[in-house]
């Protein structure tokens, strides 16, 4: 059977739960009790039939996360085909670095990037190592590009606006043979993009949304402004997105570990739910 399987890696921004240096709830808790640690956002694009699967993101938590899903998926010691990046920030590209000399020593990973982030990669360490050394094999990807994966498989990137200090940010189209996928872990905010959020989540069978901050009072208790790191609020997004929750499923993922929303004892994840959104969890499957 020729099933093609999108696995949820990871769900958290990008320095996971616990957060170095935070003892708030989330933490707290994430640090005493394993069970509710979040890796950083990451996604699995899998053929089982094929012993064939991509990676979205080359996270921090990398080992972790490749160890999973070869056990879970019968893929122990086989290498990914390739990987798409979405960003050059700290939960999404570095790692990269396990492919190197010093840990895997990797022969020809393709990586798919965009412009500025093949540059990256190629021209300033520790990175460039891995490309003179034929760790990694770079290809450049562009703004609504299909770049097939097989017959059943391909993937489109979006170009999103995201405090792109060192290379552009991509969101990914992942269309199936059953279902189009929408994958936005990280964008600034929804007005800024050159599509209407609306119009696109409506096109899609699953929506894999940035869920970083649920309200501007996320940040508060430890010090911090949220619009000193901008990404939309889910109460913003919820209310946009509203009408499309029998249509559509929409989870949230790339969650800070300020987010009341991780906690699924709070009236705040009670009230998400009941308006028809999901939290996005590790290990969730979609079968597309």
């Amino acid at each position: 059977m020729n099933e093609v399987i999108l696995s949820v890696l990871g769900t958290a921004q990008d320095a996971g739960l616990p957060h170095p240096n935070c003892f708030c709830k989330n933490c707290t808790q994430a640090i005493s009790q394993p069970q509710f640690r979040r890796l950083a956002a990451s996604l699995a694009i899998i053929q089982p039939t094929e012993e064939s699967w991509h990676l979205i993101d080359a996270t921090p938590d990398l080992k972790e996360q490749m160890a999973r899903l070869q056990m879970k998926y019968n893929l122990q010691g086989r290498l990914m085909d390739g990987i798409f990046l979405t960003h050059a920030h700290l939960g999404h590209y570095p790692g990269l670095l396990f492919f190197g000399r010093e840990a895997i020593g990797a022969k020809g990973i393709r990586v798919m990037a965009g412009s500025k982030m093949k540059h990256l990669l190629e021209e300033h360490a520790p990175w460039s190592q891995l490309t003179k050394l034929g760790n990694i094999s770079l290809q450049e990807i562009r703004d609504g590009q299909d770049i097939p994966l097989s017959p059943l498989v391909t993937v489109t990137p979006v170009d999103v606006p995201h405090r792109n200090e060192f290379s552009e940010t991509f969101a990914f189209w992942i269309k199936g043979p059953n279902k189009k996928v929408l994958y936005v872990p990280d964008i600034d905010r929804w007005h800024e993009w050159d599509h209407d959020i609306h119009t696109v989540c409506e096109e899609a069978d699953i929506c894999l949304l940035d869920g970083t901050f649920h309200s501007a009072k996320d940040l508060e208790n430890i010090g911090r402004d949220y619009r000193e790191i901008p990404h939309p609020l889910m109460t913003e997004t919820m209310e946009q997105l509203q009408d499309l929750t029998k249509k559509t499923e929409i989870y949230f993922t790339h969650l800070n570990h300020s987010n009341p929303g991780i906690d699924s004892e709070q009236p705040i994840r009670q009230v998400i739910e009941a308006k028809g959104f999901h939290i996005a969890e590790e290990e969730m499957e979609f079968r597309i």
